[in-house]
């Protein structure tokens, strides 16, 4: 790794993030560039303009559903769902089974349509090609989310061309929130080029299939993105809300924690207790992953977007990622089972995509972390009482169970 590390003035991010990230003459990002947009922006007007555009899309006759909109367990499907109805759409809601789930997932969702009142429409891809997928793009590129973010990019897409419904509502766009990689104002929509770069790391479904695996088309079929022909024949586009709103995850949880009974849980890897919350390996081996591979993990994304919001200081958040991010990962053996692998095995893995920039190993299994935050010092001694307070706002609304097992549905089947 190179002696000097280019890192943010503000937040914790350096020029290593893979999404891509500049820098101005002041050392400041272009995430907490862009950041600064929300304080500038009319956003009274922004939403006006986001009425106009929904508007043309309203099913008059009622034969038919106003938009998609993707949901999942977690994140911010509720907010987004909320917003939808306050603009008089009628979604269908779509959903993908990442087979990961928890129970705290599983009653979020069922919750959701129950109290916004909507049709939904799962996808149970064969639990078989799930495996087997998994179990390759987790040997083979050191990630075990390929078919989840594949299948929750692309079945809204098909939803949208089989039940011709052209318009997609997503909520943040990534790359605007966390690198400032466009705009507010550009508006930028859903594309295939960003699901292809980022979403599935570079690898279409076909690029899967070679001759050091058993994977074939019958496998990755329904991962298949419909074609610019298809796109543009239906008039199928995807907008963002987080560019027509102030977003701001933390404050929009809560709200829906208040207003329909959102229910989080705790993390062992991060302080943020909302995200992700559906699933068993997101902010456990999922998050690892990151870490081995790229030298920082979720917690620094949670801690930097704190900042930006100015509810942490930086040496504050210097000290909770320090808390947080060589936390081992949990149900990694619940993983192997799911998968048929050994823990050993799994181990084995992680230890093959150890970015050696970022890791030295001192003896067999024996690993010294020097990633990224071991390179950020805390200026000012951090009380713990601040942190405390902060945390509060984070606190739980549902003790969840170490469930010994995935909760599953659909296609799903229990190990």
């Amino acid at each position: 790794m190179k002696q000097q590390i280019k890192f943010c003035k503000k937040c914790l991010y350096s020029e290593f993030h893979p999404l891509g990230i500049t820098f101005d003459k002041n050392g400041i990002c272009s995430g907490c560039q862009i950041h600064e947009e929300k304080n500038n922006i009319d956003w009274g007007d922004k939403y006006e303009k986001l009425k106009s555009i929904v508007n043309k899309y309203k099913n008059r006759n009622k034969t038919n559903y106003d938009c998609i909109v993707p949901i999942t367990g977690s994140g911010d499907s509720y907010f987004i769902l909320y917003i939808v109805k306050k603009l008089g759409l009628n979604p269908l809601l779509v959903t993908y089974n990442k087979y990961f789930n928890t129970e705290i997932g599983i009653k979020n969702l069922s919750n959701l349509r129950i109290k916004f009142d909507c049709d939904i429409v799962y996808q149970n891809i064969n639990p078989i090609s799930v495996k087997k997928i998994t179990k390759y793009t987790f040997s083979e590129f050191g990630n075990i989310y390929w078919p989840i973010l594949a299948g929750q990019t692309v079945f809204p897409v098909q939803m949208a061309i089989k039940y011709k419904i052209p318009l997609i509502i997503w909520g943040a766009h990534q790359g605007i929130e966390q690198v400032g990689m466009f705009s507010y104002h550009h508006e930028v929509e859903m594309t295939r080029r960003y699901r292809h770069d980022h979403d599935l790391f570079g690898y279409e479904d076909n690029q899967l299939i070679n001759l050091s695996n058993d994977l074939n088309d019958s496998d990755l079929w329904q991962y298949k993105y419909p074609s610019d022909e298809e796109i543009s024949k239906n008039g199928i586009r995807g907008i963002y809300l987080n560019n027509y709103i102030r977003w701001d995850p933390l404050m929009q949880h809560l709200e829906m924690v208040n207003k329909f009974d959102y229910l989080s849980t705790n993390f062992a890897r991060t302080f943020d207790t909302f995200d992700y919350s559906d699933c068993f390996n997101y902010m456990n081996l999922h998050d690892y992953l990151k870490l081995c591979k790229h030298g920082y993990s979720k917690v620094t994304d949670h801690a930097s977007r704190e900042i930006r919001f100015k509810r942490l200081s930086r040496d504050q958040a210097i000290y909770l990622v320090k808390q947080y991010e060589l936390v081992p990962p949990l149900h990694v053996d619940l993983f192997a089972k799911w998968a048929g692998m050994k823990p050993k095995g799994v181990d084995f893995i992680i230890n093959q995509h150890r970015n050696k920039s970022f890791w030295r190993e001192r003896d067999v299994n024996d690993w010294i972390f020097k990633g990224l935050s071991s390179k950020l010092k805390i200026e000012k001694n951090v009380k713990k009482n601040d942190i405390v307070n902060f945390k509060h706002f984070f606190l739980k609304t549902f003790n969840e169970k170490n469930e010994k097992k995935y909760i599953t549905f659909g296609k799903g089947f229990d190990n």
